[in-house]
């Protein structure tokens, strides 16, 4: 059995909407307010762990669909890209999904859904742990799919012979329906205390016309 390394290499893999729908139940936030590289300091420093890199993945909408949130991304991604974050993005495709109402009836809404972007987190963690990039990979989400993932890396420390960490960070409060991380990981909670001092001071979103 391989020895826990003395100095823990982490790398940060974030999903992005997952993240945002996690602190908004946690603290009521109304979007994406988070600063990614002070979120990814803050758990490293707390777990003594030397940070290596951080990854960030997300879908956004076409400028076509949905102007405000497209303009919102663009800006926020580009700042992220120049603070040297990874990052992993693509357009939500739609589809039609049939909604029951109060009354009884249906309606049919046009719905934006993420494609690729989980998979594509998913193949990081497994390549760069291949690659001997990290000792811990820390991903915040809470989608339990990624579960197998875990369970890949586990292996991939077995067949190599070295220590690998796999955790998952998520916001937490009282007003947190989903308590849980992802199964098979070590789960690190964030509080209000810990994200709040990880928020953009950057307000990305375009000035709504009076």
């Amino acid at each position: 059995m391989s020895s826990e390394p003395a100095i823990k290499r982490a790398v940060i893999f974030i999903d992005g909407q997952n993240l945002f729908h996690s602190a908004k139940e946690a603290f009521g936030y109304p979007f994406p307010n988070y600063d990614v590289k002070k979120l990814a300091a803050a758990v490293c420093h707390a777990k003594g762990w030397q940070l290596q890199q951080v990854r960030f993945y997300t879908g956004f909408p076409d400028a076509a669909d949905n102007p405000f949130w497209n303009h919102f991304w663009s800006a926020k991604l580009a700042q992220m890209g120049r603070e040297g974050v990874h990052v992993f993005s693509r357009p939500l495709r739609y589809r039609n999904q049939t909604i029951q109402l109060p009354d009884g009836t249906t309606s049919s809404i046009l719905v934006g859904q993420e494609k690729g972007v989980d998979v594509r987190l998913a193949l990081d963690v497994i390549s760069l742990a291949w690659q001997g990039d990290y000792d811990v990979a820390c991903v915040f989400s809470q989608d339990q799919d990624l579960s197998e993932v875990a369970d890949e890396i586990r292996a991939i420390a077995q067949t190599t012979d070295r220590w690998i960490q796999i955790a998952s960070a998520f916001p937490f409060s009282p007003a947190s329906r989903n308590k849980r991380g992802i199964n098979s990981t070590d789960w690190i909670k964030l509080d209000r205390g810990i994200y709040d001092a990880g928020i953009d001071s950057r307000d990305y979103r375009p000035k709504r016309p009076k």
